[in-house]
C-alpha cells in the first residue's frame, strides 16, 4: 500500500505546486470561483478543486493594424500605430474581459478611425502625438473596468494616395522656390544700398575712385594673360580738352 501512496503523493505535490515569476500574478479559482491571488514565489493550490491562471504583469505592445480612414476635409489616408499597456488588477482582467489583448487592439483600432475622421489633413500630419493622446484617452476609459492601464499610444505611418504624394512634393517645391525668390529679393535689395553707400562716399572723396582702381589693378596679379583697359576720369579728359584749345588758339597769333 506505501508504495501506491509514494507516487501518488509526488504527483498531488506537483499537481498543488505553482511557481511565480516576479512579473507575474496568479489569479485562483476554487471550482470555477475566484478564491484568491497568488504572488510571485512559491504558492500551493488543492489539486482538482482549483485551478490557476498566471498573468503577465510587465508593460505589453500590441499592434495597431494599418487602417483606412478619411479625414475631416475628406481625404483617404491609411495609418498604423502600437499601443503600450499592462495589467493593474489581474483578477478583473481575467474575468471581465475574455481575451483582453485581442479587446484592446480591436479597441484602439476604433478609436484610430474616430480620431482621424475627425482632423484635417495638415493636423494630421502635424499633430501625430495630438492623434495619440486622444486615442490614449479614449481607451483607457474603456480599459480600467478591464483592469488594465494604458501607458502610450504611437502613430508609426501615414499613407496617403500618390496622386496626393505629387500634389504634396509639388507644393514644397513651390514653397521652396518662394522662399529662395525672397531670399535674393532681400540680398539684392541689400547689396543696392551698399552700392548706393559707396558710391555716395567716392562722390565726396575726391580720389576715391583712383584709389579704387589701383586696389582692383593690385588684385589682377601679374598673370600675363590678364588685358587691362583704364577708364580714364571724366574730369581730367575735360582739362586735357581745354589745354588742346587754348594751345590751338595761342598758335596762329604766333605766326
Amino acid at each position: 500500500m506505501a508504495i501506491f501512496l509514494i507516487p501518488l503523493t509526488v504527483v498531488l505535490i506537483a499537481f498543488s505546486v505553482r511557481i511565480i515569476q516576479q512579473y507575474q500574478t496568479g489569479v485562483v479559482f476554487q471550482l470555477g470561483k475566484y478564491s484568491r491571488t497568488l504572488q510571485p514565489g512559491l504558492n500551493f493550490i488543492i489539486p482538482i478543486l482549483e485551478e490557476a491562471r498566471v498573468v503577465d504583469m510587465r508593460v505589453l505592445t500590441n499592434d495597431i493594424p494599418k487602417q483606412q480612414a478619411i479625414t475631416k476635409d475628406n481625404v483617404p489616408v491609411s495609418i498604423n500605430g502600437v499601443v503600450y499597456f499592462q495589467v493593474v488588477e489581474a483578477q478583473t482582467a481575467v474575468i471581465k474581459v475574455q481575451n483582453y489583448l485581442y479587446a484592446v487592439s480591436q479597441y484602439a483600432q476604433a478609436a484610430l478611425r474616430d480620431v482621424v475622421g475627425g482632423m484635417t489633413f495638415d493636423d494630421l500630419l502635424a499633430e501625430r502625438q495630438k492623434i495619440g493622446d486622444e486615442i490614449e484617452a479614449i481607451i483607457q476609459k474603456q480599459s480600467e473596468n478591464w483592469g488594465l492601464k494604458v501607458s502610450a499610444i504611437k502613430i508609426l505611418d501615414v499613407d496617403v494616395p500618390e496622386e496626393l504624394k505629387k500634389m504634396m512634393a509639388r507644393q514644397a517645391s513651390a514653397e521652396r522656390e518662394k522662399r529662395a525668390t525672397i531670399t535674393k529679393a532681400e540680398g539684392d535689395k541689400l547689396a543696392a544700398v551698399n552700392l548706393a553707400e559707396a558710391a555716395k562716399t567716392m562722390a565726396q572723396s575726391p580720389g576715391a575712385m583712383q584709389l579704387r582702381t589701383l586696389q582692383t589693378i593690385d588684385g589682377l596679379g601679374p598673370t600675363p594673360s590678364n588685358t587691362v583697359v583704364l577708364a580714364v576720369p571724366i574730369d581730367i579728359l575735360e582739362s586735357v580738352r581745354a589745354l588742346t584749345a587754348k594751345l590751338t588758339d595761342k598758335q596762329p597769333a604766333q605766326s
